[in-house]
């Protein structure tokens, strides 16, 4: 008999607000610091909570577009991702609600694959459908592109 993994899980993320700027967060064993930069009063330990998003969304995009090509037989080696946002502070800055306060994401992607461009392009159209960091943001109104450019693994 074969084991079926579990589709839905819970999920446990606790977080100590130690400052006005600075918090803790632990999930499973691993710790990490979210803070504010100097000139925002912080103390510039760690990225900011919507650097923290944006981050996010890298690492997502690395991790399920590797798994995507993994299952369709090609390799995807080091990935480099360079992100851009537009990102509206008026809401943070306690002016006034912004409804999308990032409608625009960039991300240019430099990737060696061993894929080829048919796989390519059907890893990118998954990589839309999994993602749950970049469904969320495209969810909440952001626009993401992706430029992929491909070398040789």
């Amino acid at each position: 008999m074969a084991i079926r993994p579990k589709t839905v899980v819970q999920m446990k993320v606790t977080g100590t607000g130690e400052t006005h700027a600075r918090s803790q967060i632990t999930a499973r064993d691993v710790a990490s610091t979210i803070d504010e930069p100097f000139e925002r009063d912080g103390t510039n330990m760690g990225l900011t909570p919507t650097e923290t998003l944006m981050s996010s969304l890298i690492g997502c995009t690395n991790v399920i577009s590797k798994r995507i090509a993994q299952q369709m037989g090609f390799e995807m080696g080091e990935m480099t991702i360079v992100l851009t946002a537009k990102f509206d502070r008026r809401g943070t800055m306690l002016m006034e609600e912004i409804d999308v306060p990032f409608p625009d994401v960039i991300m240019d992607i430099d990737v060696a694959t061993d894929g080829t461009p048919e796989q390519m392009e059907a890893m990118k159209a998954d990589l839309a459908r999994f993602c749950p960091v970049a469904k969320v943001m495209r969810a909440a109104g952001t626009t993401i592109t992706e430029n992929w450019s491909t070398k040789p693994l």
